[in-house]
């Protein structure tokens, strides 16, 4: 079992936090965090395109060669793997761990689970080591309708376990009683997403989720900030909150800058937040 699987059985379950660009992940990584992961809509928003139409095969690519050899574990958000041909997708998966990732989350976006199954197979055979999310979107891309969801997310879950999914990602769902029943279900891990109207992450630890990832959900708290910090500077008012200094920032990059050690900001109590 790889440093990464082991996250998912030690005695605390894997709380992930989703970065969109190398700072934001250098920047999490000093909250002590072993594992990191990206957010495909940070990378799609970044590079100006939608999120989960497959626009951004080259830019997660590259956003895992800035990352795969800092000092945390990391897994990449690769949407359904930029193909519908599981050959394709397990070349990616290959050169994703070829540069230092170990994990890999791949959404179903509620296509053929046979063909998401042979996706998975085709990468735990191009990358053993790659520690594969196999995510289903039967409670993120449609209202939910009770045992139809229900008995649709045990049947794709069962298949993509089959197939050699290292773990399963089923985000949307906030049920305590469904989350219950999968993990009961179950033979792997179980990851659900963080939502501020579901349960606390003291809560999916009693439930028995094993993973729990915070999604977009930093990145786009990341534009609520900017944007009232603005509203601000604007109205007149000092934008509130904690801010990193610009040498703090140039730090993520390995760089020291005399003009940013001049700058002044409070830098402890950003860092006191974690």
């Amino acid at each position: 079992m790889t440093a990464f699987a082991d996250l998912h059985h030690a005695d605390e379950p894997l709380l992930l936090p989703n970065a969109w660009d190398h700072a934001s992940a250098a920047a999490l990584a000093t909250g002590g965090f072993r594992a990191i992961g990206t957010t495909s809509l940070g990378v799609a928003a970044a590079a100006g395109v939608p999120d989960g139409a497959s626009a951004t095969r080259d830019e997660t690519l590259r956003l895992a060669l800035a990352l795969g050899t800092e000092p945390f574990l990391l897994s990449v958000d690769a949407e359904s793997g930029f193909s519908d041909d599981p050959d394709e997708v397990a070349e990616f998966a290959r050169e994703l761990a070829a540069v230092g990732a170990v994990g890999i989350n791949l959404e179903d976006g509620l296509g053929s689970a046979a063909r998401h199954a042979a996706k998975i197979t085709a990468v735990k055979s191009a990358a053993p080591g790659l520690f594969v999310n196999a995510r289903t979107d039967t409670y993120w891309l449609r209202d939910g309708d009770g045992d139809g969801d229900r008995r649709e997310t045990l049947d794709r879950l069962d298949a993509y376990q089959q197939a050699g999914a290292d773990g399963v990602f089923v985000p949307g769902l906030t049920d305590p009683a469904e989350i219950t029943t999968l993990v009961g279900h179950l033979d792997v891990p179980l990851n659900i997403l963080y939502s501020p109207t579901g349960p606390t992450v003291a809560h999916l630890i009693d439930l028995g989720v094993r993973r729990i990832s915070l999604g977009s959900l930093l990145y786009r708290r990341a534009l609520g900030a900017a944007l009232e910090t603005l509203a601000d500077v604007r109205a007149g008012r000092p934008p509130h909150g904690a801010v990193p200094t610009y040498a703090d920032v140039q730090a993520f990059s390995g760089c020291q800058s005399p003009v940013g050690q001049r700058e002044t900001g409070d830098t402890a109590s950003w860092r006191a937040d974690w």
